[in-house]
């Protein structure tokens, strides 16, 4: 039997805020003692769009694809593998997982392969993509890779074929970004002439192909592009190298963060390594947040040589917000900031799990809240994760699924569902109580990075007060506690 304290609710299980400072949420309990098993929280939604099958009929593998939402409300991607020449393809998917293989890539001697980076739409409705391999001057020695467009119901173009001339890079890996000028601008990850560490390019919308910058013309020069550019609200683009720089404390360099112009002005900002916690090589994109500072993630270094979170300005003054854990963050991937002002990614490895995904504040507040489980769930989130007009967050598994026709799975399209703030009653006072059984399930809103604690006592007077469990950080919302586990 349960009942309110003479105080309110003061006596019996405890759900309290741990933090600087404690909080306690308590409601009394006669003769009934707890079982001692963990609780977790209900407040996201994971939810499996679509498992690729791969070839003949469907693609495979989506690499470091983050999916763009089209002016339609449907999203858009490649995967890496599959379709009906096993290339890759391009698809379409609806937020509600109805998902279509709108195209095939052909491979050599006229179309592109290995469409390892996503797609971005165009003013003029098309989307536009790379490809890693293929295009008319691949051969065994040298698969060049293409710039394509391709319309929403399929129709595709090769707009550029790399290895036309000497200098003009190969092996593109990343996603196009259309300039303020109309203009797409793009790194490749390689380059067959000038230094052979990766070039800056400039395509128009009809193919007008311009190299605007080589890497590794100068010997403290990044090299090696691994990510993508971002325009920044100047007019100029920033990207990143994995290596390369001015520190020789990693092999080649422990990569840079640069600015370039559209005309091709170049200023390499930062290299990191330059302090004993810094990340290195950073291999995911950068994204330019409300503050104007850029955001980006680093695949090794920091204080656990598993990667960081840092934000760095315009101007090149750099600082490490986060430190990923031992073994427990490898492969973050860029940063998306969402509707809420937080900046949200994806690990490729976590302690429970072939990947997570995590939520980050601007200064430097950390949680990871959900955890990839492989099949039949995704696993391996190479990619960052696209905010639809819904709210709801969308991304790629580049393994896992239902599918076994690619050992390990083919991949997936995953929404995952987040509360961006928290609900409008009273924080931190519970608000709701149910049984099941011998067992109780409390919620009470909550603030966002802050940690909770339940707790149970079998006396009406108690002076101790035993955990429930172990504690956990609320992403905010409402957050469902219980003595027995699961998310309720």
């Amino acid at each position: 039997m349960l009942r309110k304290g003479s105080s309110g609710m003061n006596k019996g299980i405890q759900g309290g805020l741990m933090a600087a400072k404690t909080r306690r949420l308590i409601v009394a309990v006669i003769l009934l003692v707890l079982a001692g098993r963990a609780f977790n929280a209900g407040a996201q939604t994971e939810t499996n769009l679509h498992s690729f099958i791969g070839s003949p009929n469907d693609g495979a593998n989506p690499y470091k694809v983050g999916l763009v939402q089209g002016s339609d409300g449907n999203f858009y991607g490649t995967t890496g593998d599959g379709g009906t020449y096993s290339h890759g393809t391009v698809f379409r998917i609806s937020p509600s997982g109805s998902c279509t293989s709108l195209y095939s890539f052909a491979g050599p001697p006229s179309d592109g392969a290995s469409p390892l980076a996503g797609l971005v739409q165009g003013n003029d409705g098309n989307f536009y993509g790379t490809t890693y391999t293929g295009g008319t001057n691949a051969s065994s020695a040298f698969a060049e890779g293409t710039v394509f467009r391709i319309s929403p119901s399929g129709s595709e173009t090769v707009l550029y074929s790399f290895g036309s001339s000497p200098n003009d890079g190969q092996n593109p890996q990343v996603s196009l970004v259309q300039g303020s000028d109309g203009n797409f601008y793009g790194t490749t990850y390689t380059s067959q002439g000038g230094h052979g560490s990766g070039t800056v390019f400039r395509i128009s919308p009809g193919g007008s192909f311009s190299n605007l910058y080589s890497f590794g013309s100068s010997p403290n020069d990044g090299w090696q592009p691994e990510a993508g550019l971002v325009q920044g609200s100047d007019g100029n683009f920033y990207g990143t190298t994995i290596f390369g720089g001015t520190n020789p404390n990693c092999n080649f360099g422990c990569g840079t963060v640069f600015r370039i112009s559209s005309s091709g002005s170049y200023t390499s900002l930062y290299s990191f390594g330059s302090s004993p916690n810094d990340g290195w090589q950073p291999g995911a994109g950068l994204v330019q947040g409300s503050d104007g500072n850029f955001y980006g993630t680093t695949g090794g270094g920091g204080g656990n040589e598993s990667g960081t979170i840092f934000r760095i300005s315009p101007s090149g003054s750099e600082t490490n917000l986060y430190s990923f854990p031992n073994l427990n963050g490898v492969g973050p991937s860029g940063l998306l900031q969402g509707s809420d002002g937080d900046y949200y990614g994806t690990t490729t490895h976590w302690t429970n799990g072939p990947g997570s995904v995590f939520r980050i504040s601007p200064s430097g507040t950390y949680i990871s809240f959900y955890s990839f489980l492989n099949d039949p769930d995704g696993a391996y989130p190479v990619a960052g994760l696209v905010q639809g007009s819904d709210g709801n967050f969308y991304g790629t598994t580049v393994d896992g699924g239902t599918s076994t026709n690619c050992g390990g799975g083919c991949g997936t399209v995953f929404k995952l569902t987040v509360p961006l703030s928290p609900p409008p009653y009273p924080i931190n006072q519970i608000t709701g109580i149910e049984f099941s059984g011998a067992n109780i399930i409390l919620s009470t809103p909550s603030i966002a990075y802050e940690t909770y604690q339940l707790q149970f006592s079998s006396s009406m007077n108690p002076t101790n007060w035993v955990n429930e469990g172990g504690s956990i950080t609320s992403i905010g919302a409402l957050l469902t506690l219980t003595n027995f586990g699961g998310a309720v």
